[in-house]
């Protein structure tokens, strides 16, 4: 591979964003970058969905399975760090940055209100490793030094759990009809098939149109997050 082409290539990135100053709002500003020297050779993306049984007694087999909810997004990668070439200290000001994610930000202990920062990692056009969440572990290794004992070398181990959008009070994967969530667009999406499958009602797709003011439902772009709102919160279930 040329060096021209090697350096096009899309390079994989942290930011950490301050967190939003109330429940269901956006992050705030960004904190901090740190564009990873080299990207990951394995993104582990996990998902949880739960389910609850009602033991029947006159069933053959088993009672079949109540949908209750699905959980946050957690996505898993190594980041590795290299300062052989430079000698620096770049290595550990790479793990300082990641650290920022485990502690108060300054402006949510001023607010008393303490939170960590809002993370996102983003390396080209990827979308379902791409969100916001918090850093909900962190572990580092180093594994070369310098003859003054400066890290010279370090696998960084850590994971993103996505974070709730949804107000306060309620839970955002309790099901569409109590709380808000988000939907991201992928191709081959509609606001019918979405509205059935957050509300089990495909004519109710004008509730997340109204809420995210789409004028034409055919023109939907991949990538873009929608708001799905709660039927309560859109209006009356009877008007659709």
């Amino acid at each position: 591979m040329s060096p021209a082409a090697r350096s096009s290539r899309a390079r994989a990135r942290l930011t950490l964003k301050e967190p939003p100053a109330k429940v269901g709002a956006k992050p705030g500003g960004t904190i901090t970058q740190l564009n990873l020297q080299f990207n990951p050779s394995t993104l582990e993306l996990r998902k949880t969905t739960e389910w609850r049984r009602t033991p029947s007694r006159m069933a053959a087999e088993s009672a079949l399975p109540e949908f209750v909810g699905s959980g946050p997004r957690e996505l898993s990668l190594e980041v590795f760090l290299d300062a052989t070439a430079t000698h620096d200290n770049s290595v550990e000001k790479a793990v300082e940055k990641l650290m920022k994610a485990c502690v108060p930000t300054p402006k949510s202990l001023s607010r008393k209100k303490p939170a960590s920062p809002w993370v996102r990692f983003q390396w080209g056009t990827s979308r379902t490793t791409s969100f916001d969440g918090v850093m909900s572990s962190l572990s580092v290794s180093y594994t070369l030094f310098d003859v003054d004992g400066r890290p010279l070398r370090a696998t960084c181990s850590l994971s993103i759990e996505e974070a709730s959008v949804g107000p306060a009070g309620q839970n955002p994967t309790s099901g569409a009809r109590t709380a808000r969530s988000t939907h991201t667009l992928v191709a081959g999406d509609s606001l019918a098939l979405l509205a059935w499958q957050e509300y089990g009602d495909a004519t109710a797709w004008r509730a997340i149109a109204d809420a995210n003011g789409i004028d034409d439902p055919m023109a939907l772009v991949p990538g873009t997050e929608l708001v799905v709102p709660a039927l309560r919160d859109a209006g009356d279930e009877e008007e659709w």
